[in-house]
């Protein structure tokens, strides 16, 4: 993400740019922005500033929201996702944290596939449901969206993928890719 901040002109900024694309139809007042993109209040009041007088975003009477007619919102847009926000080794970083992981799949935000039924897959043992929440906000601040996500003990896993368990087939049929994978699968 740091090359993407230079040209840009700061992390902030392309933190609060990432959260309207992923979010075109949402309005935001400045504290959710402040909140959803984890950037401090004075910073968000500035980049929105910035970024009404610009044009990529409007203010409206219940917060900014994305102005679909920006002269420059599809190469903007287009940049911003293929330009990855958080590397897969970053990824698996954070979510080390949360428990002794064997599989880390991201499929959907993550590939460009907005029809995938998860964004990210989770499989390991003791995990720690509280910790892979903060590990999934602090993830979803980089990406400026909410991430779908599922996770299972290994045996749970293991259980569903032997009786063809719909999401776990879905998400295992649909584009994916594994950045952890102590199962063999």
């Amino acid at each position: 993400m740091k090359s993407v901040s230079l040209i840009f002109g700061g992390e902030a900024k392309v933190k609060i740019m990432r959260l309207f694309i992923f979010n075109p139809t949402l309005a935001f007042p400045a504290a959710q922005v402040a909140a959803k993109a984890k950037v401090n209040q004075f910073s968000v009041r500035r980049e929105l500033h910035n970024l009404s007088k610009a044009g990529l975003i409007k203010r409206k009477s219940k917060g900014y929201v994305l102005n679909p007619s920006y002269v420059y919102l599809p190469a903007i847009s287009n940049f911003l996702v293929d330009a990855a926000p958080i590397s897969e080794r970053e990824i698996v970083k954070r979510l080390n944290k949360i428990g002794i992981l064997k599989l880390v799949l991201i499929s959907g935000v993550f590939l460009h596939d907005p029809d995938a039924r998860v964004d990210l897959l989770v499989v390991g043992d003791d995990l720690s449901q509280a910790k892979l929440k903060q590990a999934v906000v602090a993830i979803e601040a980089e990406l400026g969206k909410e991430i779908r996500y599922a996770a299972f003990e290994t045996a749970d896993f293991q259980y569903r993928l032997g009786i063809y368990d719909k999401l776990i087939r879905d998400i295992l049929d649909g584009r994916h890719h594994k950045i952890l994978n102590k199962l063999g699968i």
